[in-house]
């Protein structure tokens, strides 16, 4: 199990709880705080591999569930697992499957077995459990792959089944933890679960804990809950979780919520957002993001933003961009570069600031970008203060 991930911490923030460090896995060493791009079928959308690779992208998402239903086990197993299969030379992690607990409900029965699910592809069911979980992700042969958990919307105003779930999802954990056939080269992590409940928080954490894995994932938010709860199970989980193992809080995109998540001792996340926000004709810029289909930029020749190295900046303009976005497919490409290349700069500066013990300063400049007129949001200001942070 050591021998799958290797965590050094290089640098502590002196006030908050952000850290940076270096993740030894099989296939690639990745610098922490991370951005995962989701490619949930094995492929980043609108992407190829050598375009995330120029953006210096360390290490991408695929989906369980799906990868399971197409390419399947055996197809990935003749192919020597995702990496070789999409030529993929960097690092991989996978979901379980559990999300779609939530994002499929409908085509969903959950019980203590696993889930039964509605195959979207041709209706056939298909039972996924926690043993079928491991099973598709050892076929997939990704760096660091999830416990499959019991999801329910942080939103559910239904205490029991929000406990359920949380015991569950540990139950479950142990049932993963068995069935894992290559400990030595991919790492499990269990799933922190419990809602919005701050106590089922903790007793997930602590169960968790008793368990030996080599890192953690916070999951079951980022699902419309409001953003004061949201933060406080985040900073639950991470006081609670060791401090020498890395810290996923799945499902982060937007850029405030990174910043405060890296504030708060979290270390990795992932999320559609960037690339599925490009496709809508938006382009993330570090006043928030711009949305190309207006009318003002017809005649703007400058590029998205003048400050920005990637090739979509450097070679076109808010003009072109305005004729083509959510027109022509190229435009998906071109957006989704830019936001990606935006959010792995912004990791990469958090990393660079809390080196140097800028964090904190580095955080106040980003939120006065976000929001020149200071009217910051109240959990923001909350958040922050939490961690000695004070805007």
């Amino acid at each position: 199990m050591d021998n799958a991930l290797k965590y050094d911490i290089l640098k502590s923030c002196c006030f908050s709880r952000a850290r940076t460090g270096l993740m030894r896995l099989p296939h690639y060493t990745v610098e922490t705080p991370i951005f995962m791009p989701v490619g949930t079928k094995g492929s980043v959308k609108s992407l190829l591999p050598e375009q995330l690779e120029k953006i210096n992208c360390q290490i991408i998402l695929g989906n369980t569930y799906h990868l399971g239903i197409r390419p399947g086990i055996e197809l990935l197993k003749k192919s020597n697992g995702l990496h070789n299969f999409i030529g993929w030379n960097r690092a991989i992690l996978t979901d379980s499957g559990g999300f779609q607990m939530v994002s499929l409900l409908k085509l969903a029965e959950i019980d203590e077995h696993g889930v039964n699910f509605q195959s979207p592809e041709d209706g056939s069911k298909c039972m996924l459990t926690p043993e079928k979980s491991i099973e598709i992700q050892n076929a997939i042969g990704a760096d660091i792959i999830m416990q499959l958990d019991d999801v329910v919307p942080a939103t559910l105003n239904d205490s029991n089944r929000m406990e359920e779930a949380t015991y569950r999802t540990t139950r479950w954990l142990d049932r993963c933890i068995k069935t894992h056939k290559y400990p030595e080269k991919q790492n499990l992590f269990p799933i922190v679960q419990g809602g919005l409940d701050e106590n089922l928080r903790k007793i997930s954490t602590n169960l968790h804990l008793e368990r030996k894995v080599n890192g953690y994932a916070i999951g079951g938010l980022s699902g419309g809950e409001a953003k004061d709860y949201f933060w406080k199970m985040v900073a639950i989980s991470t006081n609670i979780l060791p401090f020498n193992k890395p810290r996923y809080v799945m499902g982060i995109g937007f850029p405030v919520d990174l910043v405060i998540c890296c504030a708060l001792g979290a270390d990795m996340f992932d999320c559609v957002f960037p690339t599925r926000t490009a496709r809508f004709g938006c382009a993330l810029i570090s006043s928030g993001q711009i949305n190309l289909k207006n009318n003002k930029y017809e005649f703007d020749f400058d590029p998205i933003d003048k400050n920005c190295s990637c090739s979509t900046c450097k070679t076109y303009s808010r003009a072109y961009l305005y004729q083509i976005v959510t027109v022509e497919t190229v435009a998906c490409n071109l957006l989704s570069v830019h936001n990606l290349t935006y959010l792995m700069e912004l990791m990469k500066n958090i990393r660079n600031s809390i080196k140097i013990n800028k964090f904190p300063d580095f955080v106040k400049e980003f939120m006065e970008n976000m929001y020149p007129d200071k009217f910051y949001p109240q959990w923001c200001i909350d958040s922050l203060e939490s961690v000695n942070i004070k805007l």
